[in-house]
């Protein structure tokens, strides 16, 4: 199927939100277990340091399910592979939900990290039935409900289970996963990529696509740095507000970390720049809002509001900066769409993965004042290298 014409029609609104709200609840899965994994190490007899790899299982899993499931997108009708993905999440979660052990539920972390990968099939698909004049804005609108869904998730969890337990919040996520798959085989359209290529070539021609694409180079590096300031920050944050003078206890976290929700409508505006020739612009102001975050949140140590500001302002430039990334490599080959989008994602997860990292490390030498340092740190490197851009044109 060849990719749709400037003329042709956009997707209806209607199916446009049922790809931001699979997007929405599907990547939620990955965020759920965070903030329970006390629970979870409990009721599974995991020492504190052996809980961590709850989230260290379902992060790998979902760094394998981009590098080795979403490529199929090229090479597999989407509409099929995408609900054969979200059935095999649904099952995933069941099967937490009853681990009777630490080593069951751990391996159903790797296989919920795995399934999750469907979001990142359900994007390219959104952008290949999208006309060029809109793509920027649609995939802003569908990126906009999976950032909602990373932001809800947390606060979400930590409501839901302190009613029915964590076996509970994953039962509920099941559902909700069921609820996803019907909703997109009634509306989700068929894709069939074109042939030429077999499994074993598709993932070999990862390595070329990521050499010789010097644009999703950058834009990888720009992303990598931003969302390894969004993991910083919101990783980091909860610890901060747990502690005096803040003292938050479970429910007023959750009300916190649902402010952020704010910033993710912003997505929309950047697409639609993206899309009229202002990617460079758009750019310069995702670097300085995400810079601007950490300025706030240093004068925020006895400031709540600076700091829900700061949250909001980080996660507009966040979101702002993977849309018009997203919208620079879409409009490269569409057969190679759904690999270019896994290149993209594994590189910039990455980048969150030690943002993460550093964020425990920061809160326990420095606290507030070295998070905000190092968070700084991160857009700085992505001005320098955009900064090349301009040198390298002249």
């Amino acid at each position: 199927m060849a990719s749709p014409s400037p003329s042709q029609s956009a997707p209806s609104p209607a199916l446009i939100f049922v790809f931001a709200l699979a997007c929405g609840v599907t990547v939620a899965n990955l965020y759920y277990a965070q903030p329970l994994i006390g629970a979870i190490g409990e009721s599974l007899n995991l020492s504190v340091e052996a809980s961590a790899l709850v989230v260290t299982t379902l992060q790998l899993g979902y760094v394998a399910g981009l590098v080795f499931l979403v490529p199929l997108g090229d090479l597999i009708e989407n509409r099929k592979l995408i609900l054969l993905v979200l059935g095999s999440l649904v099952a995933s979660c069941l099967a937490a939900s009853v681990s009777p052990n630490a080593a069951v539920f751990i391996a159903c972390c790797l296989l919920v990290g795995l399934g999750t990968t469907a979001t990142q099939m359900l994007v390219p698909l959104a952008a290949h039935l999208s006309p060029e004049k809109k793509r920027g804005q649609i995939v802003g609108t569908v990126m906009s409900g999976l950032l909602v869904g990373i932001l809800i998730a947390r606060p979400f969890s930590t409501l839901v289970a302190g009613v029915v337990g964590w076996r509970g919040m994953f039962v509920i996520s099941a559902a909700a996963g069921a609820a996803v798959i019907a909703m997109l085989a009634a509306m989700l359209p068929r894709h069939t990529p074109k042939a030429g290529l077999n499994y074993r070539t598709l993932l070999s021609s990862l390595w070329p696509l990521l050499r010789d694409t010097k644009v999703l180079q950058r834009r990888a590096f720009y992303q990598a740095c931003m969302f390894g300031a969004f993991s910083l920050y919101w990783t980091s944050i909860p610890l901060v507000l747990q502690q005096p003078p803040f003292s938050f206890g479970h429910v007023a976290l959750s009300l916190f970390m649902l402010s952020g929700v704010a910033g993710a409508f912003v997505a929309p505006a950047a697409g639609w720049l993206a899309d009229h020739g202002y990617s460079g612009p758009a750019t310069a102001g995702a670097f300085a809002a995400t810079a601007l975050c950490f300025v706030l949140a240093y004068f925020g140590t006895y400031s709540i509001a600076l700091l829900v500001l700061a949250g909001i302002v980080l996660d507009a430039g966040v979101q702002s900066h993977v849309v018009i990334g997203q919208r620079a490599i879409y409009s490269l080959a569409p057969q190679i769409r759904s690999r270019l989008n896994a290149i993209y994602l594994s590189l910039f997860f990455l980048g969150g993965a030690l943002g993460s990292a550093l964020s425990g490390l920061a809160f326990a030498r420095g606290g507030l004042a070295l998070i905000c340092v190092i968070g700084l740190c991160f857009p700085a490197a992505a001005a320098i290298v955009f900064a090349t851009e301009f040198l390298r044109r002249k």
